[in-house]
């Protein structure tokens, strides 16, 4: 009687410890599907590494089919798989984000040399103004400068002339009073001539008498 009720004893005893694996096993079970269903439901992560998710949950139904000698293996690899999805999820999250910092650098270098050419094509365009603008004045100061020169040049002309006609003018001048001299002098001569001429005269006269 005694032995029987140790056996009982014994068999409650295994029934409860099994229980309390199969239980263990359960609450790992749901753990695991836990962490896989936060990951699915994760708004960045979820739609990453689909095909580590679905591995992650092969592995957990291995889990909670597997025998009570198999369970510390499949839960070992079970765990691992879970780990593996979350990590390639967000490994796979983080090259995203690489590609994206890498097209926003590439467009803020390409804005960047836009503006070096917009930039570059301005200074282009202000320089050639510049040299318009200086060819432009140089061009008037050289009309400027001809005309000037031309002006001077007239002047010039005019001035000879009017020399000229100042020196004919002189020339004139001088002759008539070489002229009016000589006929002063033809004057007086004849005029002493004359004077002459009338002493002879009375002087015959006297003697005559």
């Amino acid at each position: 009687m005694k032995s029987l009720t140790y056996r009982l004893s014994f068999l409650l005893l295994a029934v409860a410890a099994a229980g309390v694996v199969h239980a263990k096993d359960d609450m790992d079970v749901a753990r695991l599907n836990n962490s896989l269903d936060q990951l699915a439901a994760d708004p960045a992560l979820g739609g990453n590494a689909q095909a580590e998710q679905l591995r992650a949950r092969e592995a957990v139904n291995q889990l909670a089919n597997a025998r009570s000698r198999d369970r510390a293996h499949a839960l070992y690899m079970a765990e691992r798989r879970v780990d593996l999805a979350r990590a390639s999820a967000e490994l796979q999250q983080a090259q995203l984000q690489i590609n994206k910092l890498d097209r926003e650098h590439d467009q803020i270098q390409l804005d960047g040399s836009r503006r070096e050419a917009d930039m570059a094509r301005r200074e282009l365009e202000r320089q050639r103004l510049q040299y318009q603008m200086a060819q432009e004045e140089a061009a008037r100061q050289a009309a400027e400068g001809a005309e000037a020169t031309a002006q001077a040049q007239a002047e010039a002309a005019q001035a000879k002339k009017l020399a000229a006609a100042q020196a004919k003018v002189a020339n004139a001048a001088k002759k008539q009073a070489e002229l009016a001299a000589q006929a002063a002098k033809l004057m007086r001569t004849q005029m002493q001539q004359g004077d002459t001429g009338a002493a002879a005269d009375s002087a015959s006269k006297d003697q005559g008498k």
